[in-house]
This record gives structure tokens, C-alpha cells and sequence, in this order.
């Protein structure tokens, strides 16, 4: 092959790399979006709501002023500014300002370890749950399907406010503010170009950076599947445990919050479950926390309680009662237990039991408790 047609092949190689490198998971290819620039008509939507409606632009055709968030459910950034939103749609309500928030995330391009600040993730199902928890004043809808609306508007965090001016162009993108920390906020950019388009004046600061979690567009689906191949090679073990040392991990002297859950390869519910807790373990484990399993098989049993395990990829920290008396399990475990399995309680340093359930468990409501005692927010 002559030097000329090498050269040629290595340009059309090197034009056709960044086309490859955006091909998710769904076939099509496309790269991140260009942020609306200002002046800029508002492109149209038409998405379903958690009210059980769809939202059309021109619902809000009367509004004076309407502002568009992009935001969701995980992200710690906009947990933090749920209450100011909901102060924005609420204050200005009365004025002619209209408030929609949109959920730009596919679901399915979400890791489970970036859910560590949050009791949800981003699917239009729990995003119910969140509008409900939060008492949402505004209408929510979820674009996580197809992102068709979220890649006109172009946010690049969340959250990321677009306001909009009668005529429906573009006058402010960006922060809702500029703190995180109510308390620390000197700027109140999108207060302050609402005022403006209220008053008839130009906008002060037309345009600033966002800050908070990037966009789950569907192409990072890749990242999702990377991340399960990853924690299905940890290696999973199962060490014997007395009494005395049951107890000890129950005092927790560590700086983790600690979940223990007893288990048996012989119980339904524990079986059942018992992927829920490994999800739990995932989500959480890159804080101050820490998964324990402690399983009631009988002792010459170990080998198929560590086949269990395995199957279930559970690279936490797993031990198994060294003898095989139940109610000294029981006894050493928790006082307050009746017997029955599974039984899973979250431990504070200290000792203190924040969380305690006989039975079955709800995994949202085990992580709500586990939540509450890590804090939704960045430090």
C-alpha cells in the first residue's frame, strides 16, 4: 500500500473516532447539546407530569414570565434547592410567573454508586414519590425516555434554570443561585432576572455557570454496564462468628453507620430481599457506612450459604454463627428481637439502633432511615 492511501485511511479513521465514541447503548449517536442561547425561542414540550397530565408549552401561554428547571430526584446539588424552587414557584405565583421543573436523566444511565446522597433515582415512577415526600408546588415531568426536549433546552447540570420573557425568548440561564447553603447566597441570579422581566428592565447577569451533577444522558448507559461488570468480579468470603464478637459489631465502635442483616439460605423473605441489600451496599458504601451480613445457616452449612453469596455478588462483610443455637444468635444480635428471620437493624456508631425490622423489609424506607442519618447534601 503506497504512503498516500495510508495517510488517506488514517484521516478517515481519525474522522470517524469521535462518531464512534458517541454511540450509546440505543444505537443512535450524538454528542452533549449545545445550552440555548439567549434570545433564543423556547422549544416546544409536550411531557407527561406526576400529576398523571401532560404539560404542553402553551399551557403556560398567560404566564408573564416562565422558568424552566432541569433538574431530578439523585442529585445532592438539587435535593439542596428543592425548597428554593419550590419558594420561587410559590412567591412569584401571584405576579404572573409560571414554574415547570423537567427531568432530563434516563433511569437506566444511572449508577447505583452515584445514588449515595439519595433514597431515589431518577425514573418517572420515583419521581411520584419524590414530588409527593416533597409536596412539589409545580408541575415535575420526565423527558428520561427519549431526552428529545431536554437536548433543545441544553442543560449541562442539575439544576440549570432557563427564563423566559412573554415573548418566550431567552433572558437568564443558569445557577439558581450562587450557594448551595441558604445562608451563604449573595447572588439570587434567577430572583433577580425574574424581577427584571417583571419590572420591564434588562436582565442584570443574563448568563452564569451551573453547578451540580451532570446530565444522565442515555449514552452513559455504557457506565452503568461497566460498573456491574466491575463489582460481579469483587470477591465475596464468609468468616465464622461467636457471641462475643456479634456483640462487638453490634456496639459499633467504628465511624460507619452499619447495617446488619441475618439471613439463611433455608428462609424465603431473606432470599427475596436479599438483592435489595446488595443494591443498598453499592449506593451507600462510598460514605461513612458499611453493609454486614450475618447468616443463621447452620455451621456445616458455610459452603452453601457462600454459595449464595457468590450468586448474589455480595462483596460485603459476611459471617456465619459459629454454633449452631439460634436463640444465642438471637440473644447476641438484638434484644428486641422476636426470632424471626430475616431481621435487619441499622446501627449508629455507638450502638444506637436507628432502624429495626422483623420480616420483609422496604428498601425505600431502609434507605430514607439511612439517608436521614448520612445527609442528602454535600458536606
Amino acid at each position: 500500500m503506497t504512503e498516500l492511501k495510508l495517510n488517506r485511511r488514517r484521516r478517515i479513521l481519525t474522522l470517524m473516532l469521535p462518531i464512534c465514541l458517541w454511540i450509546p447503548v440505543n444505537g443512535s449517536a450524538f454528542s452533549d447539546p449545545v445550552t440555548l442561547s439567549i434570545g433564543s425561542p423556547a422549544p416546544d414540550f409536550n411531557l407527561p407530569g406526576v400529576d398523571g397530565k401532560n404539560h404542553k408549552l402553551s399551557d403556560f401561554a398567560d404566564a408573564r414570565v416562565l422558568v424552566v428547571v432541569f433538574t431530578c430526584n439523585h442529585c445532592p446539588t438539587a435535593q439542596a434547592y428543592e425548597q428554593r424552587i419550590k419558594d420561587l414557584a410559590q412567591d412569584y405565583r401571584g405576579r404572573g410567573v409560571a414554574l415547570v421543573a423537567i427531568s432530563p436523566n434516563d433511569p437506566k444511565a444511572v449508577r447505583l454508586d452515584e445514588l449515595g446522597y439519595t433514597d431515589l433515582s431518577d425514573s418517572f415512577e420515583e419521581m411520584k414519590i419524590r414530588a409527593r415526600d416533597q409536596k412539589f408546588n409545580f408541575p415535575y415531568l420526565y423527558d428520561g425516555d427519549e431526552e428529545k426536549v431536554s437536548r433543545a433546552y441544553g442543560p449541562t447540570a442539575t439544576p440549570h434554570v432557563f427564563v423566559f420573557d412573554k415573548d418566550r425568548k431567552l433572558r437568564y440561564v443558569g445557577r439558581v443561585d450562587d450557594s448551595e447553603k441558604p445562608a451563604k447566597v449573595k447572588s439570587s441570579d434567577t430572583r433577580n432576572a425574574v424581577e427584571a422581566l417583571l419590572a420591564g428592565r434588562p436582565v442584570p447577569v443574563q448568563k452564569t455557570k451551573t453547578f451540580g451533577c451532570s446530565i444522565k444522558w442515555s449514552d452513559k448507559r455504557t457506565s452503568v454496564n461497566a460498573a456491574l461488570r466491575e463489582w460481579a468480579g469483587e470477591p465475596v468470603s464468609l468468616q465464622a462468628i461467636d457471641e462475643a464478637g456479634i456483640r462487638a459489631m453490634v456496639r459499633n465502635d467504628s465511624k460507619k453507620l452499619r447495617l446488619i442483616n441475618v439471613w439463611a439460605t433455608w428462609c424465603g423473605p431473606c432470599v427475596v430481599e436479599f438483592p435489595e441489600l446488595v443494591a443498598i451496599n453499592r449506593m451507600y458504601r462510598g460514605r461513612e457506612f458499611e453493609f454486614v451480613t450475618i447468616s443463621a445457616d447452620a455451621p456445616e452449612n458455610k459452603d452453601q450459604a457462600l454459595a449464595f453469596l457468590k450468586k448474589q455478588q455480595a462483596s460485603s462483610s459476611n459471617y456465619i454463627f459459629s454454633i449452631d443455637d439460634k436463640y444465642k444468635l438471637v440473644e447476641a444480635v438484638d434484644k428486641e428481637w422476636p426470632g424471626a428471620l430475616p431481621y435487619t437493624i441499622l446501627v449508629e456508631p455507638g450502638g444506637k439502633v436507628i432502624y429495626r425490622v422483623q420480616g420483609e423489609l422496604s428498601p425505600l424506607e431502609l434507605k430514607k432511615a439511612i439517608v436521614a442519618r448520612l445527609g442528602r447534601y454535600y458536606p
